[in-house]
């Protein structure tokens, strides 16, 4: 990898919708160069998924899911979680807590859905729940 394909990849995560076009002006290079860039980059694991991120215009609810698992690693739990369109990020941890779970909604209803739902997966030993009051710093 390179400061051409880490620029991209910088592009790519401030706005991944940006036409081939507009990211191979940024970088200077062709837009089949940065196209076989980006395929090499995905095929390499660089980069794994292009997603969305929900924009819920300040009256929306963020919650974070503490979930303790019956057994550690369980990919089936974990995919069901982060299969939910509420979830936006899905942490796996060291020490008692085995998962840190982001799940957003328009309302508190909605988020509790979501609690709800992870709550009663099969694997799943336990969920604490802590709604976000004020993000102080944004993650990248």
């Amino acid at each position: 990898m390179d400061d051409v394909d880490r620029r991209l990849i910088e592009l790519l995560h401030e706005d991944a919708s940006q036409p081939l076009k507009a990211l191979a002006a940024a970088v200077r290079l062709s837009r089949s160069s940065v196209r076989d860039r980006i395929a090499r980059l995905r095929a390499d694991g660089v980069i794994r998924r292009f997603t969305i991120e929900r924009g819920i215009a300040g009256e929306g609810v963020t919650a974070m899911l503490l979930v303790r698992l019956a057994r550690t690693p369980d990919p089936v739990v974990v995919a069901a979680i982060v299969a939910r369109p509420e979830v936006v990020r899905c942490d796996s941890l060291s020490g008692d807590i085995d998962l840190l779970v982001e799940v957003r909604g328009a309302d508190v209803a909605e988020v509790n859905r979501a609690r709800d739902h992870v709550a009663t997966l099969p694997g799943v030993a336990d969920v604490e729940t802590a709604l976000v009051l004020n993000r102080d710093k944004a993650p990248l």
